[in-house]
């Protein structure tokens, strides 16, 4: 079975999850948090090389005070215990999205869980964190106008796909292979507009918390039985109405 280099995952349900079982949707926040654990072992188990998963959205600034609030409470107990099971784990983690709008403790977590993990060569875990498509985009444009007006870009010739991607979040990070986005819903949600152009996406009703290692595995069986096309093309296949 060939296992895709990268996976990237909307973690959604945790409050329906919850509610379902009588309980309040911040139990299935704490539920899906401790979930993440869970996959990303199961990913590196797989052989997956990068797992990027969508914990917080530029959107989601909208939802209750409260909600918002246990779950930035929530971010600061899961980023310190995240920088212990990146230690143990050999996990390599990276950040996307801006940190500035979140506090400055949660900001230190962040900064030491990438700074500590940097020279590790397990598995490259991508925490997408007041993220939006967007927004990764429009920040990319603008420090890429920067350096043309300060002359490190000489022409607008230069300004080519691999350029303005090199100013993304995940300048460093190949594109998904596969997305999952759990619990039922069917849409992309500003989530990695730019790299997920050739990805497979694979959706389930199963909602984060119960999202399992077999689950994970389900979804990477379904992977294999597509055929992948780019422009058309299998990837290495020539077009034969292009031969002399």
């Amino acid at each position: 079975m060939e296992i895709p280099r990268h996976v990237a995952i909307i973690l959604d349900g945790n409050g329906r999850w919850a509610r379902s079982r009588g309980m309040p949707r911040n139990y299935g926040h704490v539920r899906g948090a401790a979930n993440v654990e869970n996959i990303c072992r199961a990913a590196d188990e797989l052989g997956i090389r990068y797992l990027t998963v969508y914990l917080f959205s530029t959107e989601n600034w909208k939802r209750s005070q409260d909600e918002v609030k246990a779950l930035m409470t929530l971010f600061h107990s899961y980023t310190r215990t995240a920088i212990r099971q990146a230690r143990e784990n050999n996990m390599r983690c990276r950040v996307l999205g801006d940190p500035s709008a979140l506090d400055a403790t949660l900001q230190k977590n962040l900064s030491e869980l990438v700074e500590s993990s940097k020279e590790n060569t397990g598995l490259n875990f991508q925490l997408a964190i007041n993220y939006g498509s967007r927004d990764e985009i429009v920040r990319a444009v603008r420090r890429l106008a920067e350096d043309y007006k300060g002359g490190s870009i000489g022409s607008s010739g230069e300004i080519t796909e691999e350029k303005l991607a090199s100013y993304l979040d995940t300048a460093d990070i190949p594109d998904p292979d596969l997305l999952i986005r759990t619990s039922g819903e069917m849409r992309l949600s500003n989530y990695l507009m730019w790299q997920l152009a050739y990805a497979e996406l694979y959706f389930t009703d199963v909602p984060w918390p119960a999202f399992s290692k077999k689950e994970l595995e389900k979804a990477i069986e379904v992977y294999n039985g597509r055929t992948r096309r780019f422009g058309g093309l299998k990837p290495g296949e020539e077009d034969p109405a292009g031969k002399g």
